[in-house]
């Protein structure tokens, strides 16, 4: 599969989030997202990252936008890892890895 240029179509995916459920980006369809792809929860980088994009919430979605973290980590880590580090952005789950191929990450 060839890999993404700028103005492709976004890999469509339905997973696991923090919390139950599921989110998937056909039912955000019309509006911004920035979906960011993590290695794993808890470590340095990514506590940071994530931290930074709680942070800038309230102007993320000032501007309509949604915020989604995407790691190979399991929902339950996700909500050990939210709740540790007061996280208030969406977290996914792609535990097999197909999102993050589907992207060519």
């Amino acid at each position: 599969m060839a890999d993404l240029e700028v103005g492709d179509a976004a890999p469509q995916f339905d997973l696991p989030r923090d919390g139950g459920g599921s989110l998937s980006l056909a039912a955000l369809r019309g509006k911004p997202v920035v979906l960011y792809f993590y290695p794993q929860d808890d470590t340095t980088s990514c506590t940071n990252e994530a931290i930074g994009f709680s942070q800038l919430k309230p102007e993320f979605e000032k501007a309509g936008v949604e915020v989604i973290g995407l790691s190979p980590d399991s929902v339950k880590k996700h909500d050990k890892f939210k709740a540790k580090h007061d996280l208030t952005v969406d977290l996914v789950a792609d535990e097999e890895r197909k999102v993050i191929e589907a992207y060519h990450l």
